[in-house]
């Protein structure tokens, strides 16, 4: 991250692991996770009835390239999983440095997401948005349960990718590499 003022001690919570009875405090686990620097997506998708649905996440990541598949995960109690689970196809949007703006619009709960929102029209009706440094297009194979999440693997029909610099995301915060220069 390019932020330096905000280094934290790398020792800060190193006790919280978990309480005396052994139970997982979930605050101090999501802290430790959001020690992990991601990308940031959004992924959309349109259902048979021509509902669109989209969202950021960084739970994005490759699992094959033979065949060529991705996941994603979306919590059970997101309002748009019924759509992204009854549509043929998803876009996973890889987000360029400059999109912090686009991923805070799609972070933000609200009834049209893609109210002032250019978009072309993708395969199975997936919305694409412009200027990702990568765009994904997915049929939507497969989904699995994990916990409070359904893990949703897709395998890729399409995909671009162009130049850039990716948007990241750590503890909570938007980023990009540090010049190493």
């Amino acid at each position: 991250m390019s932020d330096p003022a905000s280094k934290p001690d790398r020792n800060a919570g190193a006790n919280a692991k978990s309480g005396p009875d052994g139970d997982i405090d979930p605050r101090a686990l999501r802290n430790a996770l959001g020690c992990f620097t991601t990308g940031v997506t959004i992924i959309t998708a349109m259902n048979a009835q021509g509902k669109k649905a989209g969202l950021t996440a960084n739970s994005f990541s490759s699992v094959s390239l033979n065949p060529p598949l991705v996941s994603w995960s979306l919590s059970l109690y997101a309002p748009s999983l019924a759509i992204f689970q009854d549509s043929s196809h998803f876009a996973v949007h890889v987000l360029a440095r400059d999109q912090e703006d686009l991923a805070m619009h799609f972070a933000t709960p609200s009834d049209d997401k893609f109210a002032d929102i250019q978009t072309v029209e993708g395969l199975g009706g997936a919305p694409l948005l412009a200027g990702a440094i990568a765009t994904f297009q997915c049929r939507n194979a497969y989904r699995y349960y994990g916990g409070d999440h359904i893990i949703f693997l897709g395998g890729v029909e399409s995909f671009e990718a162009g130049e850039g610099d990716p948007l990241l995301f750590c503890r909570g915060a938007f980023g990009d590499f540090a010049n190493a220069e």
